[in-house]
């Protein structure tokens, strides 16, 4: 049962102050999901420590956690298109079964991640890679092969970008980054030993960690200073990141499209970089 569903549920039972809260919560998941602890206590009435002691009530660790509960709500009130199946795929399905599954999966870890990410969340994302002197991008297995394409996007806007498949020299361009740089961190688990060592050393060395996890709390997750997340079906069994990565890149277009109408002379570095690609094709 949804965080959200449960606030409903035990609405009548709570003291006056959780209900002021909970109710808030569950008239406006939205603007809550934008709001720090001391701005929803402010907006429901109640002490910063009304609001954590909530959050702690209600089975989580803190308010962050909360959070990510009632994000996970809302991503799941999007529902599989009429006609498309949506489950498992197992050995004993057809071949059109299996499309329809695949398919099915596919849509719905889109549909949801749209709705676990809001617009405030992805616009300070966008902002802080406009301002970014460099951006790094980290990733291992399925999430480095998104970092990479993201990578060749970024250059496409004439940015500075730092991506390597060796771990080595991700760590040692970390080392490298300041105040001014960005580190973009994908792991749908937020927990890649690799991409949480990088992403530690970014942090010390004061560039802005942005993070692209599942909705889990994860140390990634607490370690980054903004963050996106993705939605998947994969949490039973998987044979490889599929939805995840269908999650991933699609945050990732977003992001571009997003960044070509921030920044003004992106359409000129686009049609440069076609023209000097023209040549190499076969006429």
């Amino acid at each position: 049962m949804s965080i959200l569903k449960v606030l409903s549920a035990k609405l009548d039972s709570m003291t006056v102050a959780d209900r002021q809260i909970a109710q808030f919560i569950i008239d406006h998941p939205d603007e809550m999901l934008t709001l720090s602890s001391a701005a929803l206590a402010e907006a429901t009435g109640r002490s910063q420590s009304s609001v954590v002691k909530f959050s702690q009530k209600m089975g989580y660790g803190g308010y962050q956690q909360l959070k990510l509960a009632v994000n996970k709500a809302k991503a799941l009130e999007w529902h599989t298109p009429g006609g498309v199946i949506h489950g498992t795929i197992d050995s004993s399905d057809s071949y059109v079964t299996i499309l329809q599954k695949l398919i099915g999966s596919k849509l719905l870890s889109m549909r949801e991640t749209l709705a676990a990410n809001n617009e405030q969340a992805i616009d300070a994302v966008v902002e802080a890679l406009v301002s970014a002197r460099k951006v790094q991008l980290a990733g291992v297995g399925a999430s480095s092969l998104v970092a990479k394409d993201f990578s060749y996007k970024l250059l496409k806007l004439g940015r500075v970008v730092l991506i390597d498949s060796d771990t080595h020299i991700q760590v040692s361009n970390a080392s490298g980054l300041n105040e001014k740089d960005v580190l973009l961190a994908l792991s749908h688990s937020g927990r890649s030993i690799e991409t949480l060592r990088i992403a530690e050393i970014a942090k010390q060395r004061g560039a802005t960690v942005i993070s692209m996890t599942g909705l889990h709390p994860n140390p990634l997750l607490d370690l980054s200073d903004l963050h996106l997340f993705t939605v998947t079906d994969e949490e039973r069994v998987r044979s490889s990141a599929i939805t995840s990565r269908d999650a991933q890149l699609m945050l990732m277009d977003m992001l571009f499209i997003l960044l070509i109408r921030r920044q003004a002379d992106a359409h000129d570095y686009i049609h440069n970089s076609e023209s000097a690609v023209t040549v190499l094709k076969a006429r």
